[in-house]
């Protein structure tokens, strides 16, 4: 029983035509499972001009800047444990593409020892070193 004007319905339907097109992206396919590694190819790091948009303060003038908010989100990500690999990789890519140097992002991580241990601190630091050996340091 489908309603063209549900739309729980509608998104259901768009959820599922998305799960059919994963294996064609090659983030999940069913003999061999879901690949994080693949997923994350598939989000591109915004730019900068678009996170601060979002999540920056373009409408909050006063407010935390896109670079800020996402050093927050790293230091958050490695209270949590570091065990978002996918997210805390995304996060460092994002922090880099708003203006954090690889620098600020190793003391952001640094400082968390404090706040979440050594051994969240180390793993959030080596995802972090994956990403930041990509390319060039922007400092």
């Amino acid at each position: 029983m489908t309603d063209d004007k549900n739309p729980f319905a509608a998104m259901m339907a768009q959820m599922q035509e998305m799960a059919k097109a994963f294996p064609q992206m090659g983030a999940f396919d069913p003999a061999k499972g879901f690949d994080p590694k693949a997923m994350e190819a598939m989000w591109p790091t915004m730019p900068k001009e678009v996170m601060e948009a979002w999540f920056g303060n373009a409408l909050n003038e006063n407010g935390l800047d896109a670079k800020t908010r996402l050093l927050i989100t790293l230091a958050g990500l490695t209270m949590q444990g570091a065990q978002a690999d996918v997210a805390l990789r995304q996060t460092v890519r994002h922090a880099r593409e708003a203006g954090a140097t690889d620098q600020q992002i190793s003391e952001t991580l640094g400082m968390m020892a404090v706040f979440a241990g050594v051994p969240a601190m180390t793993r959030a630091m080596e995802l972090a070193q994956q990403v930041m050996g990509d390319s060039e340091d922007k400092t």
